[in-house]
């Protein structure tokens, strides 16, 4: 039987899509100033450019509101008009200068002065921003929908899948894999462990196409005698770190993933994605990447 799992909602230590911790904070005070940098970095590129787009339009709104505040700042601007003033506000902050409207009073030309002066910096934060933005360095790494407990050289074993979709390579790939589960201690006090799971093969100097980690189960294992009720109870999560260096960008980068306790499939192996082309060239069938069928074949 061939089963081709899909995601399901779960509650995980790393999120599947952002990446972040799920955790409500509680007693923390959030500020929307706090860490700026690193949330315009991190915010998608569609509420980016809202947001900049938003930024900008509220800031020649109040240029505007202040033109109007003195009458007959804006030659040949109709009188109380704010479309006229945003649209002055405009061409004076991108130095467009159409020449039909200028300022001509000295109180027009200091709001002049000062709005050019912001505009220069605010133009300077947003390049600087885009390039940041651009130059981090990302993988494209992706990751079975689940992992696999299927006998591996007779011996009970964590099996799941990674694979690289650049049409690069990963110099130095290693993995870490771990265990975390509830558990309590003697005395009665609660608390998340963390253990590492060994694997047959960590790190590989180069990763191109996909990668099979497994990890044996044996009684030296955080694993061993484990079932999928138990892995249930204390709510097991195993996360996945994989870190190396981009060929292209000769950067490091790293992609993480996390399976929670009901998408541990037991008894399962994957379907085969290596094989060739016609043509004798070395091919990989993404297609079959997330699909596993029963060890006994039923």
């Amino acid at each position: 039987m061939l089963l081709n799992p899909k995601h399901r909602n779960s509650q995980r230590i790393i999120d599947r899509d952002g990446g972040y911790p799920q955790v409500v904070r509680l007693g923390e005070l959030p500020s929307p100033w706090q860490d700026l940098y690193h949330r315009l970095l991190t915010l998608s590129w569609p509420g980016f450019i809202a947001l900049l787009a938003l930024a900008y339009l509220a800031i020649n709104a109040l240029f505007a509101l202040a033109y109007l505040a003195r009458d007959g700042a804006i030659a040949n601007a109709r009188p109380g008009s704010f479309l006229d003033a945003l649209y002055f506000s405009v061409q004076t902050m991108a130095s467009i200068g159409y020449g039909a409207m200028y300022p001509q009073t000295h109180y027009a030309n200091w709001l002049v002065i000062l709005e050019a002066f912001i505009g220069l910096m605010l133009l300077a934060m947003a390049t600087g921003l885009c390039f940041a933005r651009f130059s981090l360095p990302t993988a494209r790494i992706i990751f079975s929908h689940y992992a696999l407990v299927a006998p591996w050289n007779n011996q009970p074993t964590l099996m799941f899948r990674t694979a690289n979709r650049r049409r690069n390579r990963i110099l130095e790939a290693r993995l870490w894999v771990t265990l975390v589960r509830d558990e309590i201690t003697a005395e009665g006090e609660f608390f998340r462990r963390f253990y590492d799971l060994p694997m047959v093969r960590a790190q590989t100097p180069l990763f191109a196409l996909s990668w099979t980690a497994m990890h044996p189960i044996d009684e030296h294992s955080p694993l061993y005698g484990e079932t999928p009720a138990s892995l249930a109870a204390t709510h097991a999560e195993i996360i996945v770190i994989l870190t190396g260096l981009d060929e292209t960008l000769s950067q490091t980068i790293h992609a993480r993933h996390s399976f929670v306790a009901d998408e541990i499939l037991w008894g399962y192996q994957f379907l085969d994605i290596l094989g060739q082309t016609s043509d004798g060239r070395r091919s990989i069938d993404f297609r079959n990447f997330h699909r596993v069928k029963s060890v006994s074949g039923e």
